[in-house]
């Protein structure tokens, strides 16, 4: 995995689904943070095989928009993880 927690959150646990596979995180996690945290990489580079895990981690580079299962897009750094969230990043999830 690319992130670890340094120090644990106190927040409620979030169930989301990455890639197909269930994953959990915390109220208040950034998508990309959540994502991190339960695969090696963010999304796949679009001109290579590459794996891609964000660049600035604030919004400025969009490297790392990532989709819904409903085919909208969303930037994973600047998007608080929701409940049932169904992302979709083409890594495969690990």
């Amino acid at each position: 995995m690319q992130f670890s927690r340094v120090k644990p959150r106190a927040s409620a646990e979030v169930a989301f689904t990455s890639d197909g596979r269930p994953a959990r995180a915390r109220v208040g996690d950034t998508l990309i943070t959540a994502i991190l945290l339960n695969a090696p990489a963010l999304r796949r580079f679009e001109f290579g095989d590459a794996a891609r895990a964000g660049f600035c981690l604030m919004g400025a580079c969009q490297d790392c928009f990532v989709a819904l299962a409903d085919g909208a897009r969303l930037r994973a750094c600047t998007t608080l993880v929701a409940e049932g969230m169904d992302v979709v990043t083409g890594t495969g999830g690990g």
